[in-house]
C-alpha cells in the first residue's frame, strides 16, 4: 500500500490519544507556549532533562522528586549541545513491575522540530520510583531512575539499617576452622536499598556485595560494610572480626613455587615497555594460606593477590615465597630481567600519489583506455603495500599500472600502508574513457565485475577478465537470469565458453573450471530460487566475504544463521565489500533472540558507500546511518517509534505490519529498490511502499557527497545493524536479485 501524505505530528498524536483515552499530555509532550494559548499553567515543581550530542548519558536530569503535580521538561537542542541532529525519545518505563506505571510518558525532541527541541508535558508524580530511558536513533538506552516520596516531610532521609552474621565450625578458643563465612544483611524501609558493599581488612577497597563472603586465609581478619539506599542515604560503616586457623594436620612440606615473566621482547630478550611477573603456588597438605613477592634486594616483602607488573626501565629481581595453613613456609626465590624503553615508533603515513596516461581526445578523455600508476613512499618503516579501489569497489593489491578500458567516467581510489601500520587517507584520481574509432558503448548482459568467474554461489577461481565485446565472463554467463532448465542453462554455459576459448580470453583448463562450476550452480532446477544470488547461505567461507566495522559482532550459530553477539558491546555494521547493487531484490530472515521479555533493535542498510573511503570512516556505522536507508527491525510496542518496515528516519510504520510473530520466530524479509522507490514485505505481505521523492540522487557513491537532508545514493552496498549485546538478532538465507 502507498502511504497518503503524512499528516502533522501533532495531529496524528492527538488521534493516537484520543483512541487510547489519553486526553491530558501525559503520553506526548508540548512546546512552552501553551500558556500564551491559554493552556494549563506550569506546575510549580520543575523537573528537567537535557540531552546533547552524547550517545552514553545525559547532559542532566533529576534524581529525586516529591509526589504531587510536576511539570517535566526535555530539552535535546543545540543550546544544550546536541550539534549532530539527532533526534532523542524520553520513555518512562510501562513495563517492568518493579517501577511506577502511572505516567505513560514518550517524548520525542529533534533539534530541528518547531520548538527547537524543547518540550513539556504536565503530570501528576505518585510515590515511588520511575525509571526513564533515552532511545537515539541507530544507537542503546540511556537510562535512570526518578525517585519520588511523600511531600511535605515525607522525603527518605533514613539509611539502611545493616547486620552481619559469621558462620563456620569453631575450636575450643572460639576461632573458625579451615574458613569464615560472612552474611551481609540491608533492610530500608523508604525508598529501598539500592546497594551493599563490603570490604576484607582495614584498608581494602569496597566490593559489591552479592553473596556470602568466604574468608579461608589463616589468621585474624576485619571485614567491613555498609548499604546505601535509592535516596542516596549511606548506613554508617560496621565491621565483624573474627580468626581463622588451619585444621588439625601432620602437614611439614612447604609450598611449591615458581614464576614466570611475560610481555613483549626485542631481540636481545629485554621486554619492552612492562615485563608481568606471575607467580604460582602449590601446597598438596593443608594449602597454600599466603603468597608474598618483593621488588629488588632490599625491597618489602608485600601479599601477592594479582600479576605484578614492572614499568620502570632498567634491570629488576622480583622475590616470592608462600606459606601453607599449617605454618611451613617455603623458601624464596627470585627471577631476574630487564625492562628497556621501546623503539621509536613510526606514526607517519606514506605519501601516495597517482598519473594517468594514454591518448586523449579534444575533450580531455582517454581514447579507448587509461593506464593509472601509483606511486607511496615512506622513509620510516618503509611501504608495506599498496591498494587501490576502481569506482567504488573492493580495495585491491596494486602491483603493476592499473589499465581501465570501460568506457565512462571513472574514480580510482588509492592508499598505502606502512610496516608499522601506518595507512595514508584515501586519495582518488577521476577520468574519463572515451571510445576510439567510433565502436559503441558494450551492450552487457548484466553488471558484473567481480574478481573471479563465480556462478551462483560456486567460485570457480578463473579471473573474470573483460572479453572483446568488452563485456566480462560473468556478465556473459548471465547467472542471474531465470533459466527455466538447468540443462538449459548449461548448453548456454558451453556456448560462451567455446567463444571464448576460440578467442583466447580463457584456456582449456579455465574452461572445465567454469564448465564443473556451473554445473555445482544447479540454476534452473526445481525448487532453486531463480535469478537470487546467495550473499550468505550459512557457511564460514560465505561469512567470511563479510567485514564487520565499527561495535559488535555477529557469529554462525547453527541452523545456517549468524547471532549478534551478547558479550561485544557497541554498535557496528557487518557489511558486504564486494559489490554494489543498483535495482534489487533482497531476501533474508530474521529472527528475534532478544533475552528476557525485551526485543531485538535491528535493521537493514542498503545503498550506502564505502565505509573504508569516506570522510566519516572512523565511525562506520555512520556512513550508512548518514548516506543510506535503514529498513528496520523493532517488533517492542514501546520506544523508538520506527517499527519493523520503516525506512528509519523517513517513513515511519506502527507495529504489527503483517502480524508480529512470537520471539524465536523465523520471518521471511524481501526489500525491493526500484530508483527512489522502496517496497517492504514481511511473510509475503507488502507492509510499506515509500517513495524518497524530497531526495537527492547521488551515482555512483563518492567520498565527500552529502547524504543529510533526504539525499541518498541510487547505488550502494547492503549492510545488516547490530545493535547492542541486548538487542540480539539473527539473520540467515541472505540473496540478492538485480532488477
Amino acid at each position: 500500500m502507498r502511504h497518503r501524505p503524512l499528516l502533522p505530528l501533532a495531529a496524528l498524536l492527538g488521534a493516537l490519544l484520543m483512541v487510547l483515552g489519553l486526553t491530558s499530555t501525559v503520553a506526548y509532550g508540548r512546546t512552552d507556549d501553551r500558556a500564551a494559548a491559554g493552556g494549563t499553567t506550569a506546575a510549580a515543581q520543575v523537573l528537567t532533562w537535557t540531552a546533547s550530542s552524547r550517545t552514553d548519558q545525559y547532559a542532566s536530569f533529576p534524581t529525586t522528586a516529591v509526589a504531587g503535580p510536576a511539570t517535566l521538561v526535555f530539552e535535546n537542542s543545540a543550546a544544550t549541545g546536541n550539534d549532530i541532529g539527532m533526534p532523542h525519545t524520553l520513555t518512562f518505563d510501562m513495563s517492568d513491575p518493579e517501577y511506577n506505571h502511572d505516567v505513560p510518558l514518550n517524548i520525542l525532541a529533534n533539534p530541528g522540530d518547531d520548538s527547537g527541541g524543547r518540550h513539556t508535558v504536565d503530570v501528576t508524580l505518585t510515590p515511588g520510583r520511575y525509571r526513564f530511558f533515552c532511545t537515539i536513533p541507530g544507537h542503546g538506552q540511556m537510562q535512570g531512575i526518578l525517585t519520588v516520596t511523600e511531600d511535605g516531610g515525607g522525603e527518605d532521609t533514613a539509611a539502611p539499617t545493616t547486620a552481619a552474621d559469621v558462620t563456620g565450625q569453631k575450636n575450643a578458643d572460639g576461632a573458625y576452622v579451615g574458613s569464615a563465612t560472612v552474611t551481609v544483611t540491608a533492610t530500608d524501609e523508604g525508598s529501598g536499598v539500592k546497594t551493599v558493599e563490603y570490604a576484607v581488612g582495614e584498608d581494602g577497597p569496597w566490593q559489591p556485595y552479592t553473596t556470602p563472603v568466604v574468608v579461608d586465609q589463616v589468621g585474624s581478619h576485619t571485614v567491613r560494610y555498609r548499604a546505601t539506599d535509592q535516596a542516596g542515604n549511606v548506613a554508617a560503616e560496621k565491621s565483624v572480626a573474627f580468626d581463622v586457623v588451619a585444621p588439625p594436620t601432620d602437614d611439614t612440606t612447604a609450598p611449591e613455587t615458581s614464576a614466570t615473566v611475560s610481555g613483549e621482547k626485542d631481540a636481545d630478550g629485554n621486554y619492552l615497555t612492562m615485563a608481568t611477573v606471575t607467580v604460582t603456588a602449590s601446597d598438596t597438605g593443608s594449602g597454600v594460606n599466603t603468597i608474598e613477592y618483593a621488588i629488588g634486594a632490599d625491597g618489602a616483602w608485600q601479599p601477592y593477590t594479582a600479576p605484578v607488573m614492572v614499568h620502570q626501565v632498567g634491570s629488576h629481581t622480583v622475590r616470592y615465597r608462600a606459606t601453607d595453613k599449617a605454618g611451613n613456609a617455603a623458601a624464596g626465590k627470585s627471577v631476574a630481567f630487564t625492562v628497556v624503553a621501546p623503539p621509536t615508533q613510526d606514526t607517519t603515513a606514506p605519501e601516495t600519489s597517482a598519473t594517468v596516461t594514454g591518448t586523449k581526445n579534444s575533450n580531455g578523455a582517454y581514447v579507448t583506455s587509461a593506464k593509472v600508476t601509483v606511486t607511496a613512499t615512506d622513509e620510516g618503516s618503509g611501504v608495506d603495500r599498496v591498494e587501490y579501489s576502481l569506482d567504488g569497489g573492493p580495495y585491491l593489491a596494486y602491483s603493476a599500472p592499473v589499465i581501465v578500458d570501460r568506457i565512462g567516467s571513472h574514480t580510482l581510489a588509492y592508499r598505502a600502508t606502512d610496516k608499522a601500520g601506518n595507512t595514508s587517507p584515501a586519495r582518488e584520481v577521476t577520468f574519463t574513457v572515451a571510445q576510439g574509432g567510433g565502436v559503441p558503448a558494450p551492450n552487457c548482459p548484466e553488471y558484473d565485475e567481480r574478481l573471479t568467474v563465480i556462478v551462483g554461489t560456486v567460485d570457480s577461481g578463473v579471473p573474470n577478465r573483460l572479453t572483446r565485446s568488452r563485456c566480462t565472463i560473468n556478465e556473459l554467463i548471465e547467472d542471474e537470469k531465470d533459466w527455466s532448465s538447468h540443462a538449459l542453462f548449461l548448453k548456454h554455459v558451453d556456448g560462451v565458453l567455446d567463444r571464448l576459448l576460440a578467442d583466447n580470453v580463457i584456456d582449456q583448463r579455465e574452461f572445465n573450471k567454469i564448465t564443473k562450476a556451473a554445473k555445482q550452480s544447479k540454476i534452473g532446477k526445481p525448487g532453486q530460487t531463480q535469478g537470487y544470488r546467495d550473499l550468505f547461505d550459512g557457511t564460514e567461507a560465505s561469512l567470511a566475504k563479510w567485514e564487520q566495522v565499527g561495535g559488535g559482532r555477529f557469529t554462525l550459530s547453527g541452523d545456517g544463521a549468524i547471532t549478534s553477539s551478547t558479550t561485544v558491546p557497541g554498535m557496528g555494521m557487518l557489511w558486504f565489500p564486494e559489490r554494489r547493487y543498483g535495482d534489487f531484490s533482497l531476501k533474508l530472515q530474521f529472527r528475534d533472540d532478544a533475552p528476557g521479555t525485551g526485543n531485538a533493535n535491528g535493521g537493514v542498510f542498503i545503498r550506502f558507500p564505502n565505509v573504508h573511503d569516506h570522510p566519516e570512516e572512523s565511525r562506520p556505522e555512520w556512513v550508512a546511518i548518514n548516506y543510506g536507508h535503514e529498513i528496520q527491525i523493532l517488533d517492542r510496542p514501546d520506544g523508538d517509534m520506527y517499527k519493523t518496515g520503516s525506512v528509519y528516519g523517513f517513513d515511519r510504520v506502527g507495529l504489527g505490519g503483517a502480524g508480529v510473530t512470537p520471539k524465536g520466530t523465523w520471518n521471511d524479509y524481501e526489500i525491493r529498490a526500484e530508483g527512489q522507490h522502496f517496497t517492504v514485505l514481511r511473510n509475503g505481505v507488502v507492509i510499506n511502499e515509500f517513495d524518497n521523492v524530497g531526495g537527492q540522487v547521488f551515482t555512483p557513491p563518492r567520498a565527500g557527497d552529502p547524504g543529510t537532508d533526504g539525499r541518498r545514493y541510487a547505488t550502494g552496498y547492503i549492510g545488516l545493524q547490530v545493535h547492542s549485546t541486548t538487542d540480539v538478532i539473527s539473520y540467515r538465507d541472505i540473496r540478492v536479485k538485480e532488477l
